[in-house]
C-alpha cells in the first residue's frame, strides 16, 4: 500500500505511520512535500534476497544437462527431474561466480570505484569464460580499457546473453532503487557488451528490484522497460512478447515460434552470437506463462532451449525474489550446503547474504533513503520513490565512436596475466609467434621463479603446433648458445620442442615430467658459429598428443628465448 503525507505530521499521525512501519511497502511521513517512499524491513530485506539467489541456483542448476542442446523447443519429457540437490549444484556456474566478482569489487572498492579499476579486477578473473565476457576480458587483458573493451569495434559479440546473466546481483543489493541497478550496468555491463547487451542486464536487474515490493509479473515486467531506452531493440523484444502474450495467452509454445522466427532467424534482430534477445524471450516466457508458479515458470524458460540453464535461472531468481524464503517450499533450500565456496569466489552462502545486505544499506543512503526501526525496534529500509533515468541509447549495428580509452603501463602491471597482443610488442624481444590464438594466449609477469612467462593456447586448426621465430645476426667471435625454458602440466603426454636456424636442426627436446626439474625443461641449442650475416632461427613447439576436434593440446609455457654464452 502506498500513501502519501505532508511533512507536517501530528502526533497521531506519526502514531499510525509509527504502527504501519511493519508493512512492506507502505510509504513513510515524507522529509520534503510530494517525495514518496517504499518502506521494507531489513528482515524481509534479507529473506527476499537470499530467495533470489536460490531461485538462481536452483534455476541454471536444473537447465543445466540441456544446455545448447536444443535450438527449439524441448519434448517435455526430455526435462531433467527435479532433485532437492540441484540447490549444491551451481557453486561452479558461471552465472553465479562472474557477478561475484563484481561483488567482490563493490565491497573492496565501494560504489565509486572507477570502472577502470572493475575492469582490472574483471581481467584478474581466473574463471573459464565464454562469448562477450571472454572477449571483454580478452580486450580488458590486452590494454583496451572500458568502455572500449566492450565496444562492437573489438568484439563482435557485445550483444550476446553475458550481462543479462550476471546482472542479478544488481537488482538483488538494490530493493526498489532502479537507478542503482542502471548505475551498476553503465560500470560491469560495460566490460563486456555494449546497447541491447547492457540494456538486458539492466531490464532483468530492474525486475528484481521491483520484485521486493510487486508479485505481478506484469508490473515487474513493466518495471524493467521503464530502466531502458525505449527505441532500443530489446524493449521492443519486451513489447513484442507481452502482445503475443495477449494474444495467445494460452499457448507459450505459439509465441516461442512468433519469438523464434523474429528473434533467431531474422538477421536484422539476431545480431550477435547467443543474441540477448532472444534469449530474453525464453526468460519472458517463463515469467508470462508460468502463472506465478515457482516449478513452471523454470521449466518453460527452460523448455525454449538454446542457453537453457541460464535463463531458467533469471526467471527463477526474480519470481523467487517475490515471494521470499520463508514462503518457499523448503524443498528448494533445505540441503543447501552453506559451508561451500562458490568457484573462485571469497563468498559461502552466508558470506553472500551479509555482504549483498551491506551494499544494500550503501546504496539506501546514496539514493537518499535512510534507516529507521519500526515501533519493535526493527531495522526498515525507507526507500525514495523514484522515476528511473535510463542510460543513453546506443545502437549495436550503427554504434557509435571509440572512446580511445586504453591502460596505461602502471595499470597494465597490475593484471596478473596480460594478453599476448599487449605483450608480445613489450616483452617477447623480436620474436613472432605464429598458431596461437592470440586472444586465449597470455603472458604471466613471473610463474614458478622465472618472469615474462608467455603461455600459449589454442593451437590453430590444421597446424601442427606453435612456431616461434626470428632473424638475427651473430658477430665473429665466441660460440653462443639460445637459451629458454618450457612447461606444461605434468599429467599430459608433454610436447615436442625443436630448434633450427636456417632450416638445419641444432636442438630438441621433449616437455614432460621426467625432463622437468624445479617446474621447468631447460633447452639450450649451440647457435652457428659467428658468421657475419642473418641468420633464421625458429623453434617449433608440438603437442605429443595430436589435437581433436573436441580437445586442443594442453597450454605451453616458455621464456623468452636469450643468447647466453655455453
Amino acid at each position: 500500500m502506498k500513501t502519501r503525507c505532508s511533512a507536517k505530521c501530528n502526533s497521531t499521525t506519526i502514531g499510525v505511520a509509527l504502527l504501519a512501519w511493519s508493512l512492506v511497502t507502505v510509504l513513510s511521513p515524507l522529509p520534503s512535500a510530494g517525495q514518496e517512499f517504499r518502506r521494507l524491513p531489513v528482515k524481509e530485506y534479507r529473506d527476499k534476497m537470499k530467495a533470489g539467489w536460490i531461485g538462481q541456483i536452483i534455476g541454471v542448476s536444473w537447465g543445466a544437462p540441456t544446455e545448447g542442446r536444443y535450438q527449439k523447443i524441448m519434448p517435455a519429457d526430455k526435462m531433467p527431474p527435479f532433485s532437492e540437490n540441484l540447490v549444491n549444484n551451481a557453486f561452479g556456474q558461471d552465472d553465479l561466480y562472474v557477478e561475484m566478482t563484481f561483488l567482490r569489487t563493490m565491497e573492496e572498492y565501494g560504489y565509486d570505484v572507477p570502472i577502470r579499476q572493475a575492469g582490472i579486477d574483471f581481467a584478474n578473473s581466473g574463471y573459464p569464460l565464454w562469448v562477450a565476457n571472454a572477449a571483454g576480458r580478452g580486450n580488458l587483458r590486452n590494454g583496451i580499457a572500458p568502455p572500449d573493451s566492450s565496444h562492437p569495434e573489438f568484439h563482435n559479440c557485445a550483444g550476446a546473453i553475458d550481462y543479462q546473466i550476471e546482472a542479478d546481483y544488481s537488482g538483488l543489493i538494490a530493493p526498489g532503487m532502479p537507478d542503482v541497478v542502471i548505475a551498476l550496468g553503465e560500470k560491469f555491463g560495460r566490460l563486456m557488451n555494449y546497447g541491447d547487451g547492457v540494456y538486458a542486464g539492466q531490464f532483468m536487474g530492474a525486475m528484481y528490484a521491483e520484485a521486493f515490493f510487486e508479485k505481478d509479473v506484469m508490473k515487474l515486467i513493466e518495471a524493467g522497460l521503464r530502466a531502458i531506452p525505449s527505441e532500443c531493440l530489446y524493449a521492443g523484444m519486451v513489447r513484442d512478447m507481452i502482445q503475443w502474450h495477449q494474444e495467445n495467452p494460452t499457448d507459450w509454445e505459439k509465441t516461442w515460434a512468433l519469438a523464434e522466427k523474429k528473434y533467431n532467424q531474422d538477421r536484422n534482430y539476431n545480431i550477435s552470437a547467443l543474441d540477448v534477445k532472444r534469449e530474453g524471450a525464453w526468460v519472458l516466457m517463463g515469467l508470462l506463462y508460468g502463472q506465478s508458479d515457482l516449478d513452471q515458470t523454470m521449466i518453460i524458460s527452460c523448455r525454449c532451449g538454446f542457453d537453457s540453464d541460464c535463463n531458467p535461472s533469471s526467471s527463477g531468481g526474480i519470481l523467487f525474489t517475490t515471494l521470499g524464503t520463508a514462503k518457499l517450499p523448503d524443498k528448494y533450500y533445505r540441503k543447501l550446503d552453506e559451508t561451500k565456496i562458490f568457484s573462485h569466489t571469497a563468498y559461502n552462502f552466508p558470506r553472500l547474504i551479509d555482504v549483498c545486505e551491506k551494499l544494500a544499506r550503501q546504496g539506501l543512503v546514496r539514493v537518499g533513503g535512510r534507516i529507521e526501526k519500526d515501533a519493535n525496534g526493527e531495522e526498515v529500509f525507507v526507500i525514495p520513490v523514484k522515476p528511473p533515468t535510463p542510460s543513453k541509447f546506443e545502437d549495436l549495428k550503427n554504434p557509435g565512436p571509440i572512446a580511445g580509452s586504453r591502460y596505461s603501463d602502471e595499470e597494465m602491471a597490475k593484471i596478473a596475466s596480460p594478453g599476448l597482443r599487449w605483450a608480445s610488442s613489450r616483452f617477447l624481444d623480436g620474436w613472432t609467434i605464429s598458431n596461437c590464438n592470440r586472444d586465449q594466449s597470455s603472458m604471466l609477469w613471473e610463474s614458478q621463479g622465472r618472469k615474462n612467462v608467455f603461455v600459449l593456447n589454442g593451437l590453430t586448426k590444421g597446424a601442427p603446433g606453435y612456431a616461434l621465430a626470428k632473424t638475427m645476426t651473430l658477430r665473429p667471435g665466441k660460440p653462443l648458445t639460445l637459451d629458454f625454458a618450457a612447461a606444461c602440466d605434468p599429467k599430459t603426454s608433454g610436447w615436442k620442442i625443436r630448434v633450427k636456424a636456417d632450416g638445419q636442426d641444432l636442438a630438441g627436446e621433449a616437455v614432460n615430467q621426467t625432463t622437468m626439474k624445479a617446474g621447468w625443461t631447460q633447452i639450450r641449442a649451440p647457435l652457428p658459429a659467428g658468421a657475419d650475416k642473418p641468420l633464421a632461427v625458429e623453434i617449433t613447439m608440438e603437442p605429443v598428443t595430436p589435437p581433436t576436434e573436441r580437445k586442443g593440446p594442453p597450454a605451453l609455457s616458455v621464456t623468452v628465448p636469450r643468447l647466453a654464452n655455453p
